[in-house]
C-alpha cells in the first residue's frame, strides 16, 4: 500500500487501508463518468457560463485534471488575473514588510510537515512557491497582512493548481470576495460565522445547541479551525477538495451545510457527552470515519441535511451576530 497520498500527503499510522480502498474503487467508477461529463462541457474551452447544469456538476465533483481551471473560472480569479496581467510578479519585486515576512518565514516548516512536497528537500520544494503566494498577497491585501491558516489554503491551492499565480489569484478570491472578514486583524467574520452556526444548530439541531449551553461550550472552541482552514487537516483530502468546488462556485454558505451534516449525523454520538472535555473530544471524532470518507455520499448529503438554508437567512443572522459580538467588543 501507498504510504503518500496523491497530494504528497503521508498516510497516518492507523491508516484504514482496507475500507479505503473498498471505497475508492466504487468512488473511481464515479470519477470517470464525471470526467467524460466534463470534457463535454468544457470542450477544450477556458471558460464556462454559471447555469443550473454547471451548478449540478460540480456539486458532483469537479474531475482532478479540470479542477483547478473551474475554480479560477468560478470564482473569478481568472478574470482578475486576465484584467492585471504582471500585477503578480511586480508584487514579488516591490520592497518588503519585513515583519510579515518574518511572520511568513516563521510558519514554513509548520505547513504541513506531513506532505513530502513541502520539504525541504523535495525537489521542487513547494515551500518556495507558498512563501512567494503569501508574501504578495499581504501585500497585495495590506488590511489582511497575514495570518496562520493562510499557509494551509494556500498550500492547498498550490498542490492543485501547480501554478504560483493562479495560487494567488485564487487566494484573493477566497479571502478578498467569498469567505467575508475572516483573516484581518480583528477576525470579526470568523467570530460572526462561528455564532451564526451556533444559531443554526439551534434551529436544525437544537439538542446539541442545548447541549452546548448546558455545559458552557462556546461554538469558537469546537469549529473554529473548521472556519479559519476550510477544513483542511479536519477532513480526508478528496473531501475537502470536493468541498472547495463549491465554495468557489456557491460561496461561503457551503461551511455551514458542512459543519450542520457533521453535527447532525453524529447527533446521537454528540448527546451522549457528559461534561466539558467530552463535548469537545466528541468534535474532534465526528470528522473522521466513512461518513467524511465516502465523500460523494457525504457531498449529497450536505445538500439534504441540513434542510433548506438561503444565503438570505445568512445574511440576516450575520447581522444580528456581528452587532452582538461588536456591543460586547
Amino acid at each position: 500500500f501507498c504510504r503518500v497520498d496523491p497530494y504528497g500527503f503521508e498516510r497516518p499510522e492507523d491508516f484504514d487501508y482496507a475500507s479505503y480502498e473498498a471505497f475508492f474503487s466504487r468512488y473511481l467508477v464515479v470519477l470517470t463518468r464525471r470526467a467524460i461529463k466534463w470534457s463535454k462541457l468544457l470542450k477544450g474551452k477556458n471558460s464556462i457560463q454559471k447555469s443550473l447544469k454547471v451548478k449540478r456538476y460540480i456539486r458532483k465533483g469537479i474531475p482532478n485534471e479540470h479542477r483547478a481551471l473551474v475554480w479560477m473560472i468560478v470564482s473569478g480569479a481568472q478574470t482578475n488575473m486576465e484584467q492585471n496581467p504582471g500585477y503578480y510578479h511586480k508584487l514579488l519585486e516591490e520592497e518588503k514588510n519585513d515583519k510579515l515576512v518574518e511572520a511568513i518565514k516563521t510558519d514554513m516548516n509548520r505547513t504541513f510537515p506531513d506532505n513530502v512536497k513541502f520539504r525541504k528537500t523535495a525537489d521542487p520544494c513547494l515551500q518556495h512557491t507558498l512563501y512567494n503566494v503569501l508574501v504578495a498577497y499581504g501585500h497585495h491585501n495590506k488590511a489582511v497582512g497575514y495570518c496562520q491558516g493562510m499557509n494551509f489554503v494556500a498550500g492547498y491551492l498550490i498542490l492543485i493548481t501547480k501554478n504560483e499565480e493562479e495560487s494567488f489569484w485564487l487566494l484573493d478570491a477566497l479571502i478578498g470576495r467569498i469567505l467575508p472578514d475572516y483573516y484581518s486583524p480583528a477576525m470579526l467574520g470568523l467570530k460572526t460565522d462561528q455564532e451564526v452556526l451556533g444559531e443554526l444548530v439551534k434551529m436544525k439541531v437544537p439538542a446539541v445547541a442545548e447541549l452546548m449551553e448546558r455545559h458552557g461550550v462556546m461554538w469558537t472552541l469546537v469549529v473554529s479551525r473548521w472556519f479559519i482552514c476550510l477544513f483542511i487537516d479536519i477532513l480526508p483530502v478528496e473531501t475537502v477538495l470536493r468541498i472547495w468546488d463549491c465554495l468557489f462556485y456557491e460561496g461561503s454558505k457551503i461551511i455551514f451545510r458542512v459543519a450542520l451534516t457533521l453535527i447532525k449525523q453524529h447527533q446521537a454520538f454528540i448527546l451522549e457527552a457528559t461534561n466539558f472535555p467530552d463535548i469537545c473530544d466528541k468534535f474532534k471524532q465526528i470528522t473522521k470515519g466513512t461518513l467524511v470518507t465516502e465523500c460523494h455520499s457525504f457531498m449529497q448529503k450536505i445538500f439534504t441535511d441540513p434542510g433548506s438554508l438561503s444565503m438570505a437567512t445568512i445574511n440576516k443572522l450575520r447581522e444580528t451576530c456581528r452587532e452582538k459580538l461588536l456591543s460586547q467588543g
